[in-house]
């Protein structure tokens, strides 16, 4: 057993890099920041002392073996919470201090993610907190593979370790000049024989359109794929379609967003961490999300009911 602990965790260390940049040596060494040298060494003397193989050579590229992945991801939790227990031990539970790599959703650029991340940092000037923007599969699979701490997380994600904070509401948008623009509220029925403008079909939003849409009695003709929430923002100001979206207090002119009939058009969101542990300065921010988003729930309900 001390084989395994004592010799063989810096290779492991460098196997789970290297699993997350795709078999890209020079990447994973730089995350690792030891020579790229040091990182083929460390690879090839992991495979010698298991005996199995683990990199398959295609030319100047390297890929994984089935073995050397099941490896790598086996051991990626372990080894992070080793690392945040050790942290801890030596001084590194300093929940003041530290760096979070954060992620949040393209649906959640402007409003209250900036305010509280504001905040945060007014309150917490010591923690310098690293952003990434992207659609919840990636920030998903970025969880997993160790490169972001925490993020918030639509929907809510079933292998992650995640805690719900609430919920965003879906609402129809549809051009200021479109026949249902002056409605108070529209029944996903009553869109059968438009045009929509959605994501593509990997998107969770894009799935919840064709099901939603598939329970009013129709396949939503969808004429034009878009990955930015803006862009199709901008292309239903536009006369090109219309689209179910996130409801945003900032819509942009031109648009009118209508609620929809029906209590369930909403996704849920979640903050998500990839480990059982978490760093201090994760910790902290972890919490403020936490109470801050339950308090907006509680504001924004005392607000619609006054």
């Amino acid at each position: 057993m001390d084989q395994w602990t004592s010799q063989l965790a810096p290779q492991l260390r460098a196997l789970v890099e290297l699993a997350a940049h795709d078999g890209h040596m020079t990447q994973a060494a730089l995350a690792l920041d030891i020579p790229q040298s040091s990182m083929s060494r460390r690879i090839h003397a992991l495979q010698a002392a298991l005996g199995v193989p683990l990199l398959i050579h295609d030319g100047r590229a390297v890929r994984l073996t089935p073995e050397a992945c099941r490896l790598a991801a086996r051991t990626r939790e372990p080894l992070a919470e080793l690392e945040h227990t050790l942290a801890e031990l030596t001084g590194g539970a300093d929940g003041e201090h530290g760096t979070v790599r954060f992620g949040f959703p393209l649906t959640m650029g402007s409003g209250h993610i900036p305010d509280l991340l504001a905040a945060f940092r007014h309150r917490h000037p010591g923690i310098r907190v690293l952003l990434k923007q992207a659609h919840g599969t990636q920030l998903g699979a970025e969880l997993l593979t160790g490169h972001l701490d925490l993020a918030v997380v639509i929907p809510a994600p079933e292998r992650l370790h995640h805690n719900l904070i609430g919920v965003q509401r879906i609402h129809l948008a549809v051009p200021e000049d479109h026949r249902l623009a002056g409605a108070a509220r529209v029944g996903l029925d009553q869109l059968a024989g438009e045009t929509f403008v959605a994501n593509p079909p990997s998107y969770n939003l894009r799935q919840l359109t064709e099901m939603w849409c598939r329970a009013a009695g129709y396949t939503p003709n969808i004429a034009i794929e878009v990955t930015e929430f803006s862009t199709i923002r901008e292309l239903i100001s536009r006369g090109l379609g219309v689209a179910l979206l996130p409801h945003d207090d900032r819509t942009p002119p031109g648009i009118r967003e209508i609620p929809l009939i029906g209590g369930h058009y909403h996704r849920s969101i979640a903050l998500a961490w990839g480990t059982a542990t978490r760093a201090a300065s994760t910790t902290s921010l972890a919490d403020f999300l936490l109470h801050n988003f339950s308090q907006h729930a509680v504001n924004s309900m005392v607000t619609r009911e006054g």
